[in-house]
């Protein structure tokens, strides 16, 4: 499963890297095999109260990466990062990551 959030920042990243048609449909390939998981109301309410929490115990997170913290939690999956400093105001979360902590 990916966030419609992490489909939106990958598709921004092709565009401002210039990638050509063939590298595009590699992509597309690969995504395929993804469910995206799209937003909702009850999801809006998750990423309001990740953003609140995380400001709460002094962390910042950004917009982005709420709406990831918040679909995982809102699916009860676990977010797989390379970025887990990105999620450290986020409670609750599981984070799999092999970057050092």
């Amino acid at each position: 499963m990916i966030s419609f959030m992490t489909l939106a920042e990958l598709d921004r990243w092709v565009l401002v890297a210039h990638w050509g048609e063939a590298r595009r449909k590699r992509l597309h390939e690969y995504l395929e095999r993804f469910v995206v998981l799209p937003y909702d109301h009850d999801l809006c309410t998750k990423w309001a109260e990740v953003t609140v929490a995380a400001q709460a115990c002094g962390r910042r997170i950004d917009c982005a990466d709420a709406w990831i913290a918040a679909t995982a939690l809102q699916a009860g999956a676990p977010l797989i990062t390379h970025n887990r400093n990105d999620y450290l105001g986020v409670s609750g979360l599981v984070v799999i990551t092999h970057s050092p902590a």
